[in-house]
């Protein structure tokens, strides 16, 4: 499970439109879903997407690990956050991941414990 965490940060941050669409491509279920309180999405193509708006946002940020991985059977909950490479993080998340029985994704149920003021 930690490999499927290491796989998922890197598809949040890959800027090539082809390899992260790959990535999704090989991570998700064709009907996968991606929930959290700025985005409800269904399918490979609008995950890509919901990926690419994010990076459109914050171009010069990337995600990383949290503290807490967490993961039994075909579940895994774990935080992350986006931030400079080298700062603090402006956005702070916890994930909860349903894998299907190929271990694909099947769905993320997202949190934003921390987001920037508008």
């Amino acid at each position: 499970m930690t490999e499927l965490l290491d796989r998922y940060i890197a598809a949040w941050n890959e800027r090539d439109a082809d390899k992260r669409r790959a990535a999704v491509d090989a991570l998700w279920a064709p009907e996968g879903t991606y929930t959290d309180p700025l985005a409800d999405v269904r399918g490979r193509e609008a995950i890509d997407a919901t990926i690419a708006a994010v990076q459109d946002q914050f171009p010069d940020f990337a995600f990383r690990p949290g503290e807490l991985f967490d993961a039994h059977h075909d579940i895994a909950r774990f935080t992350w956050e986006l931030g400079p490479v080298d700062g603090e993080a402006v956005v702070v998340g916890f994930d909860v991941v349903v894998l299907d029985a190929e271990g694909r994704i099947k769905h993320v149920h997202g949190f934003l414990d921390k987001v920037p003021a508008m």
